[in-house]
C-alpha cells in the first residue's frame, strides 16, 4: 500500500506540474494583451517573492544555510531570472513560442550528452522522437517564425540559462521552499535594470490582473516548487524531458478553452511525444542515484 500511495504521489506531482506549466503559455498571452512584457515580467516576479516571503515568515526561515546563499542566488539568477529575459527578449525579436519551444526542446538531450557517461539507444531514440513529436505540434508556428541572428541568441541563451540553472539545482540539498525566496529576489534584481530600458505599461483590468495571479502564484510558486522537487528527486534528463509534453498540453488547452482546432499533424506530434517519453523513462540513466 505503501509503494501504492508513494508512485500515485509521484504521478500526481508530475501530472499536475505538466498541466499548470502548459497553462503557463495561454495566462502569458491574455496578459500581453494587456500589459508590456517587462511590466508583467517584474510584478510577476514581485507577486511571486512576497507570497514566498511570507510563507518564510510564518515558517520563521527566509534565507538558505549560510555558505550557501551564493551558490542559491546565481542558481536562481540563471534558472529563473536570466531565462525569463532571455525567452521575452527572444519572443520580442520575432522568434516564436514554437521556434523557442523547439530550441528548449534540445535541453534533455543536452544535459544528457553533459551528465550522463554512457547513452542507450533507446533512450537516444525516445529524446529524438520526443523532440520530432514537438516540431510537430509546434509546426505551425515554427513556419510563422522570422529567424533574425539576436532573437536566435536570446533564444539559445534561454536554453543555456535553463540547462545550466537545472543542473546547479539538482546538486542543491536543500528543500526548494528554503532557496526559492532569494532566488527570486536576485531574479527581481536582475529584471529592474532591464525594465529600466523597456517600455512599462499595464492595464488595471481582469485580463492584466487573472493572467498576473495566475502566473505569481500557481506558476511561479505552486509550480516552480513542484519543479524543485521533481529536480531534486528524480532524473535530470528524465525531468527535463517533460518540458515535451508542455506545447501539447498547451495545445490542448488552446483548443478545449479557446476553440482553437487541433491539426491532425499536431495530434500526431503529441502521440509521437508521448511515444518518445515512454522510451526515454524505461531506460535508467546514468545519474539517477545522484
Amino acid at each position: 500500500m505503501t509503494f501504492h500511495n508513494t508512485a500515485w504521489a509521484v504521478y500526481g506531482s508530475t501530472a499536475l506540474f505538466v498541466l499548470l506549466w502548459g497553462s503557463g503559455a495561454i495566462f502569458t498571452k491574455w496578459g500581453l494583451d494587456h500589459a508590456s512584457a517587462s511590466a508583467f515580467l517584474v510584478l510577476r516576479f514581485a507577486l511571486a517573492l512576497t507570497v514566498l516571503m511570507a510563507i518564510g515568515l510564518y515558517r520563521r526561515r527566509w534565507l538558505p544555510a549560510p555558505g550557501t546563499r551564493l551558490r542559491v542566488a546565481c542558481t536562481g539568477l540563471l534558472l529563473i531570472g536570466a531565462y525569463a529575459i532571455c525567452y521575452f527578449l527572444a519572443l520580442a525579436q520575432g522568434i516564436t513560442p514554437g521556434v523557442l519551444a523547439t530550441v528548449l526542446g534540445v535541453q534533455p538531450i543536452l544535459t544528457l550528452a553533459l551528465l550522463e557517461r554512457r547513452f542507450p539507444l533507446a533512450r537516444l531514440v525516445g529524446l529524438g522522437l520526443a523532440l520530432t513529436g514537438l516540431v510537430m505540434v509546434v509546426y505551425q508556428s515554427i513556419g510563422q517564425a522570422r529567424f533574425s541572428p539576436g532573437g536566435m541568441g536570446f533564444a539559445l541563451g534561454a536554453l543555456a540559462c535553463m540547462t545550466g540553472g537545472a543542473i546547479l539545482q539538482k546538486r542543491m540539498q536543500q528543500s526548494p521552499i528554503e532557496v526559492l525566496p532569494l532566488q527570486y529576489a536576485a531574479s527581481l534584481l536582475l529584471c529592474l535594470p532591464f525594465a529600466a530600458f523597456q517600455p512599462l505599461s499595464f492595464e488595471l483590468s481582469v485580463g492584466f490582473l487573472i493572467p498576473l495571479l495566475w502566473l505569481a502564484l500557481v506558476i511561479s510558486v505552486v509550480a516552480q516548487l513542484l519543479l524543485y522537487r521533481l529536480i531534486q528527486a528524480g532524473n535530470l534528463v528524465n525531468v527535463t524531458s517533460l518540458f515535451y509534453l508542455v506545447p501539447a498540453v498547451t495545445a490542448a488547452m488552446d483548443y478545449l478553452f479557446l476553440g482553437n482546432a487541433l491539426s491532425a499533424f499536431s495530434l500526431a506530434g503529441m502521440l509521437a511525444i508521448l511515444l518518445g517519453l515512454v522510451l526515454v523513462f524505461r531506460q535508467p540513466g546514468a545519474t539517477d542515484s545522484d
